[in-house]
């Protein structure tokens, strides 16, 4: 028989196939949530109950009833295996599941809202958003009168919300959404952050108008005999005046340290105390107490005060404009004293 022969022979011989196996059914990851069944509405309760720490504010922030919101708790707390929040000395706290969860879901719910937005433009005039500013009270005084006025005029739907500011948690707070925009005399922001000076301030003592110890003009002398108020919002540690005053080897008696700077001003109208502020804060104080401005006896030095946000927020036009807004607040014209 020929080789050839034997060849197709062979090659007529049916190959035997190996059986199929079906594949092994998936199962499902613990490593998190199956998104396909997570209730975005839930979602976006969990954010409100995580900024808030609340139940009542986290209902009125989605614009539920509060028996609804503890619903979505209750589901929320099912769904995660962690209660999520529990009650602490001043209210509701986190756990740490939810510290986790807090910066990224409120970035990540942001980062929906301006996709589904698809914002080439911010209309102003007709927009309702809410914006979050992280400030102390001088810096608020200071702006918001202004900024305010033109909100008036030129986005009288859009709402502000003013926030302490805490140092330690500026950049968490800026990266996340959680915060717009910070105002203060902020030193040295981390490199995510960016910043613009809105103005230089200095400072000048405030003395009630009819503090018969303080002539035309405060002299160092006269200054270091009246006892002084310090604003320190943390309530402890020396001010720029102690660290000038140090330097001349001389030091001033404090009989009032409060953390407020309005309720600073309020403070001295009966009484002869000396108060080194703001320039621009100052002002302010003139339109409520009866009170009267003199240059400080001492060098101070003056300081920047800046508007700082994150990177992430440089482009969106909404973002822009909120900066754009406080920048002209801070230039607007102040009444001559």
């Amino acid at each position: 028989m020929s080789k050839s022969h034997v060849a197709r022979g062979k090659s007529r011989v049916p190959t035997r196939r190996k059986p199929r196996v079906a594949p092994a059914p998936s199962q499902p990851s613990n490593t998190g949530l199956d998104l396909s069944g997570v209730n975005l509405n839930l979602v976006v309760a969990l954010d409100a109950l995580l900024t808030e720490g609340n139940v009542t504010r986290a209902a009125a922030r989605v614009g539920i009833t509060q028996s609804a919101m503890s619903h979505a708790l209750r589901q929320l707390r099912e769904q995660f295996g962690d209660a999520l929040l529990i009650r602490g000395r001043g209210g509701m706290i986190r756990t740490p599941r939810a510290e986790q969860l807090a910066a990224p879901l409120h970035r990540g719910l942001l980062e929906v809202q301006r996709a589904l937005r698809n914002e080439s433009v911010f209309e102003a005039r007709t927009s309702a958003r809410r914006f979050t500013i992280a400030s102390g009270d001088y810096f608020a005084a200071a702006l918001l009168p202004p900024l305010l006025e033109m909100f008036d005029d030129e986005a009288p739907r859009v709402d502000l919300t003013i926030r302490p500011l805490v140092v330690s948690q500026v950049e968490a707070q800026l990266e996340s959404g959680e915060v717009d925009l910070v105002i203060g005399a902020y030193p040295d922001p981390a490199p995510a952050l960016r910043q613009q000076k809105l103005f230089t301030e200095d400072f000048v003592c405030v003395v009630r108008r009819d503090n018969a110890l303080v002539k035309e003009e405060l002299d160092l002398e006269t200054y270091l005999r009246l006892p002084h108020v310090l604003v320190s919002p943390r309530g402890e540690g020396a001010g720029a005046v102690d660290i000038a005053l140090e330097r001349l080897g001389r030091s001033r008696r404090i009989g009032l340290r409060i953390p407020y700077f309005l309720t600073a001003a309020i403070s001295m109208v009966r009484s002869n105390h000396v108060l080194t502020a703001p320039r621009r804060l100052a002002e302010l104080f003139l339109d409520l107490c009866p009170l009267r401005i003199l240059p400080p006896p001492v060098s101070l030095r003056p300081f920047d005060v800046l508007q700082v946000w994150h990177e992430r927020f440089d482009d969106e036009p909404a973002h822009r404009w909120l900066r754009g807004m406080v920048s002209r607040a801070a230039a607007a014209p102040r009444d001559e004293r």
